[in-house]
């Protein structure tokens, strides 16, 4: 069975220029909350300072209303965000690199190792309060400060998350840039270090190949994929990004192969809706019938 990461209302906003209202995102997350998706992105608690849109982290933890088949998560980029993370009680965190060096300066203003030295109390601190850890890796693909990036540099990154205890990894096509032969041979490499059962694929939609790079991992065996409602999103850090592949686009893409996704189209397209009221309508595809 496939498993969606659902990232809208973390990804998906965190890059809109104007604020939008907490009762909105709450709206977004508890209308998403009933349509079988197994896992919500809710926010991040990072720096106001960087990413002013998800400034109220807490305050949309404490108003979403909750279903108990629904787990709710948050980035978490050290431990101060941790510490607000608890407080939430988030049922899951996530700490973010890259592959890149300049990617992860421009995005976190830390090199690869630093990132890594400032993950390692926040995984043991979530350990002992029984939390799992997600491990984005940004820029697995391709850079828009350096270009191509080598299966090894991601391998490497990969390597070091596992060892430092993650549960699962996110392999992130941030630009929009990778070709199903780059991800095959990603994958073909990844594979021999992690199972496919730990790995999730990130896709951008910049160049309208999201689709094809799903099909590929799906062939490889991943069965867990983040997509964004309404195909909503882009990087802050990552000039000309688009939003990760729609959620409706995802589930096409993969019951069209015979996968089997479990989610209630009516209830998904009801969050669409709500993203179509908030954001202007002409940047964002309707939701499938």
């Amino acid at each position: 069975m496939i498993r969606i990461v659902e990232v809208g209302p973390r990804d998906g906003l965190q890059n809109e220029p104007a604020i939008i209202v907490t009762a909105d995102k709450v709206a977004l997350v508890d209308a998403l909350s009933p349509t079988g998706i197994s896992e919500i992105e809710v926010s991040a608690f990072v720096s106001p300072k960087w990413i002013p849109q998800l400034a109220d982290a807490e305050e949309v933890f404490a108003q979403i209303t909750r279903n108990p088949r629904v787990t709710y998560s948050a980035l978490v980029p050290n431990e101060r965000g941790l510490d607000r993370a608890l407080a939430a009680t988030v049922d899951k965190i996530a700490v973010f690199t890259a592959a890149s060096e300049s990617f992860n300066q421009h995005n976190i203003n830390a090199s690869i190792a630093e990132s890594l030295g400032r993950f390692k109390p926040v995984l043991t601190r979530a350990r002992s309060n029984n939390i799992p850890v997600r491990g984005y890796i940004s820029t697995a693909f391709w850079c828009p400060y350096e270009g191509k990036i080598k299966p090894g540099q991601t391998i490497d990154v990969a390597q070091r998350l596992l060892d430092l205890g993650v549960d699962e990894l996110s392999i992130g096509d941030t630009i929009g840039m990778a070709q199903p032969d780059e991800v095959r041979a990603l994958l073909n490499q990844l594979l021999t270090i992690v199972e496919p059962s730990r790995v999730a694929m990130h896709f951008h939609d910049t160049y309208g190949r999201a689709a094809a790079n799903v099909l590929t991992s799906y062939e490889l065996g991943i069965t867990s994929y983040d997509s964004s409602v309404a195909g909503i999103g882009g990087c802050p850090y990552a000039p000309g990004a688009s939003g990760n592949i729609a959620t409706e686009t995802l589930i096409s893409t993969l019951r069209s192969v015979g996968a089997e996704v479990v989610v209630d189209g009516a209830a998904l397209n009801a969050a669409s809706s709500i993203v179509r009221r908030i954001l202007p309508i002409e940047r964002h595809p309707k939701a499938a019938p």
